[in-house]
């Protein structure tokens, strides 16, 4: 065959003869020492990158890890505020203070990395997120600085406070008077604050894109420093002026508003009683209380009821002081309640209204080693066999509610004297008194505590009419407002139009479920189960039984974004009609709960936007006077999400 040579088999080839070529075999490359010259510059190259190495990572491990040894202070730090223990963060943060210089000088040793492209651009970075620290840490040294002196009367763990000598009044006269040599620093930490917020915002979190982690915590720290500087800013005005509002150096008076919630009403429960608290340099005066109807009748000309009380509220025809408390907003159902107040022929000039529910009292009475005597009665908060709820609330509704014409039933004269007047004043001032007596070690600190708490849970709010307190409060939540938010947004709103304390026994669970169409669209479902297993009460008013439980008459409101459209309802008894008030669309009905019994709720409903990056932010907004319904979140029928409804909620919905 042409092209190839011929390979005899069974001829042994001879050492003489030609060697057989095969044309197609690769031919061996022959490996050659590199040049004297080349190694030579490979040595140069490795000793350069050694030397930068050198150089570059050795100090930046250094920073590295003075950084990890300053951010663990930081957070036995924040701990030891969390813990509220004065004493120890304030050790905690000199020593922070000392890691963070630590990690300072280590970053100035690698100074010469602004002038590295790229590398430039991180260097800085760290340098905004040092002296950002450096600032909060001065915001927070003003702030324990400032609060060191009052250890003692806000329950904080630690030093002893300034005000441990003298009486109970003595002391927080004392301290209301120089709390207006500390409110000024509220501006030295909002310099602090505002700086931090500038070194925070220099840094652009895109620029870590090749870490989603990174970048994510970047925003976040900036949303926080946002949101703290804003919340600093709206809260230095009522700061400034809280010495005012305690009394010093003019007087203040306050209507303070009792509101059962065991008969929920809008704003947390039907007003049952009031008083007029006078404070005098922080010390606080009854100067009046009364059962609300006293006040009611002294008001003449009152208008015609609301549709609402007209369509559910059996034989009421005229509008109430005791029933203007409609609006969910807290604020606005105030100004309602002061048109027809200041008619009152008990009208007293106040400066402001405050509203608590009985979740304040026993919570109190809790503190209080459990045991308070007013009126002749002793109050706890132990469980009532008779009520399976806290004895205080069986009380109160055994005193004030029980028709007069069996009064002989109440076990003494002094605790008659009070059901036909100002029980809820008399308890209230017999529990301020047996507070203001003690050490403040026993008492005042954990009542100050549990007082933060209760505003938090919306079990306490307040309406000032000085406008820079307003804001201030506003800002705190602490004012029952209806919030306007970005996203989507739920608030149930419901009223017990003469069930009886029926909502001492009834039971609530809201489920909510979104479902998203193909074109983004959301679509959501709220569901409401609620249940009374508790047996009715005898409501014969001539045997003269306590009548606490019976059918629940609930005028609800569902409260969404605005341009949310419904698409069906089901377990209201009269149609769910929609509306748009105070920003927000609503969905208003009417449903009965029995004794022994359940009802269930539900609505569908289009949200009015459409899914961007398939997150959802949430804000849920609590009732004032629940506690801790339960809400559970739902994504195409999978749970994603469960918890007690206690304080507002934002969340963020994964769609």
């Amino acid at each position: 065959m042409e092209g190839f040579n011929k390979i005899d088999l069974e001829t042994t080839p001879s050492t003489t003869s030609n060697p057989i070529i095969i044309n197609n075999r690769p031919k061996i490359k022959v490996k050659r020492p590199l040049p004297k010259k080349s190694l030579i510059i490979l040595a140069i190259f490795i000793a350069t990158i050694a030397f930068f190495a050198l150089i570059l990572i050795s100090p930046a491990q250094k920073a590295y890890s003075d950084a990890k040894a300053t951010f663990a202070r930081i957070k036995v730090t924040v701990d030891a505020l969390k813990k509220q223990n004065i004493e120890l963060a304030s050790q905690e943060l000199d020593k922070t203070k000392e890691s963070l210089t630590q990690t300072q000088k280590s970053l100035d040793a690698m100074g010469y990395l602004k002038f590295v492209p790229i590398a430039g651009m991180y260097y800085g970075d760290a340098q905004h997120l040092t002296k950002a620290g450096f600032y909060g840490l001065d915001a927070a040294r003003v702030l324990i600085d400032s609060l060191e002196p009052y250890a003692d009367l806000l329950g904080l763990k630690g030093k002893k406070g300034s005000f441990v000598a003298g009486t109970a009044s003595q002391r927080i006269e004392t301290a209301v008077i120089t709390m207006g040599k500390i409110t000024p620093h509220i501006d030295d930490i909002a310099t602090h604050v505002e700086k931090v917020q500038k070194e925070i915002d220099a840094i652009n979190p895109n620029h870590y894109v090749f870490s989603e982690k990174i970048k994510k915590q970047l925003l976040q720290v900036q949303q926080l420093v946002d949101q703290g500087v804003t919340f600093v800013n709206n809260a230095r005005p009522l700061i400034k002026i809280l010495p005012s509002l305690l009394g010093d150096p003019k007087e203040k008076k306050y209507l303070v508003l009792f509101q059962n919630d065991k008969e929920l009403r809008p704003t947390g429960g039907f007003i049952t009683a009031y008083a007029v608290f006078r404070i005098d340099k922080g010390v606080i005066h009854v100067d009046r209380s009364d059962d609300i109807y006293t006040l009611d009748n002294g008001i003449f000309g009152k208008p015609k009821a609301p549709a609402p009380i007209l369509k559910y509220l059996p034989n009421v025809t005229t509008l109430h002081l005791r029933d203007s408390n409609l609006s969910p907003d807290f604020v606005t159902s105030m100004d309602t309640f002061n048109s027809l107040y200041k008619k009152a022929s008990g009208y007293v000039p106040v400066d402001g209204i405050i509203a608590l529910d009985t979740n304040v009292l026993v919570s109190t009475i809790k503190i209080l080693d459990d045991e308070v005597y007013a009126g002749g009665v002793r109050f706890t908060s132990q469980n009532d066999p008779r009520c399976d709820c806290p004895q205080v609330i069986y009380e109160l509704e055994r005193l004030v509610s029980t028709p007069k014409s069996v009064d002989l039933k109440v076990t003494t004269l002094a605790a008659v004297q009070a059901q036909r007047k100002d029980l809820i004043g008399v308890l209230l001032y017999a529990i301020m008194e047996k507070a203001l007596k003690s050490s403040p070690k026993l008492y005042w600190g954990p009542l100050f505590q549990d007082l933060l708490t209760q505003v938090e849970q919306k079990h306490v709010m307040f309406y000032i009419y000085n406008k820079d307190a307003q804001s201030g409060i506003e800002s705190l939540n602490a004012a029952g407002r209806i919030r306007p938010f970005e996203g989507d947004y739920l608030h149930i709103n419901q009223a017990n139009f003469g069930g009886a304390k029926s909502n001492l026994f009834v039971q609530e669970a809201v489920s909510q479920n979104y479902e998203v169409a193909s074109d983004g669209t959301i679509n959501k479902k709220i569901t409401i189960n609620y249940k009374n297993p508790h047996a009715p009460s005898d409501c014969n008013l001539e045997r003269g039984n306590l009548c606490i439980n019976a059918v629940l008459r609930n005028w609800f409101r569902i409260y969404t974004p605005l341009g949310s459209r419904l698409i069906d309802s089901k377990g209201s008894e009269v149609k769910v009609t929609s509306y748009d008030e105070l920003g927000k669309t609503v969905f208003e009905g009417f449903l009965t709960v029995r004794p022994k019994g359940s009802a269930v709720l539900s609505l569908s409903y289009t949200l009015p936007f459409k899914v961007k990056d398939g997150n959802l932010p949430l804000y849920i907004q609590k009732q004032p006077g629940t506690n801790g319904n339960e809400y559970t979140t739902e994504v195409r029928g999978g749970k994603v999400d469960s918890f007690p409804l206690l304080t507002d909620k934002e969340l963020k919905i994964k769609l």
